[in-house]
Formats: C-alpha cells, sequence, structure tokens
C-alpha cells in the first residue's frame, strides 16, 4: 500500500486503458541504468543544482513538484500530461540520487490509477515530500519521509505513463537531449 492511499477521500474513479506492453515496464536493471544517467546529465547540465548542499538540491526538487502538481492541474489532455510527467520522473530521479535511494532495490506496484486518483496520489506524495524538506530546518528526522515520498511520485509517474501508453523512457532520453541542447557551451 502507498502511503497516499491512507489518504484519499471518495472521488469518483475513471479508469484510464490499462495496456499490457512490457516494454513500457521499468525493471530494476532500467532504474539503475536511469539513476547513474541521470547523475552525469545533473553534473553535466544542471552544475548550478548539483553543485548546491544535499539539504538545498532537496528543497529544489521539492519546489519542482510542486510546480508539476501546478502544470498537471492546468492540464487538459494527456498530450499535456506527458511533458510534465517526464521532467517530474526526472527530478525524483536526481531526489533519489541526492538520497542515495538505489531504486533497482525497491518493489514498485504499477497499477492502474484513475486520472484523478494518480493526481491526488502525486500531490499527496510531493506534499510529504515538501514536509520532509521543511523537517530539515526544524532539525528533525527527514530522510526516510523523503525516500517514501520520493518511491510513491515515482509509482504515481510510472504507472501514469503505463496508462497513458507513453515510453518513459524513450520520453527521458528525449528530454535529456533537449537540456543537453541548451548547455551548448559544454564539450564533452
Amino acid at each position: 500500500m502507498l502511503d497516499s492511499e491512507r489518504h484519499r477521500g471518495a472521488f469518483p474513479v475513471i479508469r484510464l486503458r490499462p495496456i499490457r506492453n512490457e516494454t513500457l515496464y521499468l525493471s530494476p536493471d532500467d532504474l539503475l541504468r536511469l539513476q547513474k544517467e541521470q547523475h552525469k546529465h545533473d553534473c553535466r547540465n544542471h552544475a548550478d543544482i548539483h553543485s548546491l548542499h544535499k539539504v538545498e538540491r532537496l528543497k529544489h526538487y521539492g519546489l519542482h513538484f510542486c510546480k508539476y502538481l501546478g502544470r498537471l492541474a492546468r492540464s487538459s489532455e494527456a498530450v499535456d500530461v506527458q511533458p510534465t510527467l517526464t521532467d517530474a520522473f526526472l527530478v525524483a530521479l536526481s531526489a533519489a540520487n541526492t538520497l542515495h535511494q538505489d531504486l533497482s532495490r525497491l518493489t514498485f506496484p504499477y497499477k492502474s490509477l484513475a486520472t484523478k486518483e494518480a493526481f491526488y496520489t502525486f500531490a499527496d506524495a510531493a506534499g510529504r515530500f515538501a514536509d520532509a524538506c521543511e523537517k530539515i530546518d526544524h532539525i528533525e528526522e527527514f530522510v526516510e519521509m523523503a525516500r517514501a515520498a520520493n518511491r510513491d511520485i515515482i509509482v504515481c509517474i510510472g504507472s501514469m505513463a503505463l496508462d497513458l501508453q507513453f515510453d518513459l523512457q524513450k520520453s527521458i532520453k528525449d528530454r535529456r537531449s533537449q537540456l543537453r541542447e541548451r548547455a551548448f557551451y559544454i564539450e564533452d
């Protein structure tokens, strides 16, 4: 059970078309590879953020999750959702790296979520991530809360990608390529 399942209200359930496409599923090996690639990407393309103290990076990622929730709340079609979910997944990979969270060792119960249910699940997890970031300032325990919230964000995004039938790995590759072009001045 996701932590967010304890907090759901009674909202109407509108199911998206479930799919059974194994190529769209992220395996533990895929997740580990994506995390390693994200580290390289962050070092090259986001040195300003990557050079921040880990605490500041986590707060930065929490702000990103809130920004993406706002975009999802304003989007009206699946076409609008794909780039936002991709960006959110990339940030979740960066957050996992900052938290020393090995995603390949976790289980991710991908399941079909109703559109509204998926939004609330993501909002709940992002709120818990922000709560963890706030605990830092109060010198309270925050790491496990941030890891659990980040895991739930990844589950939610992975589930939504499956339901919306888009290849998250291809979207990640395309998005990283776009971000790489922005930093044209960096030689490899």
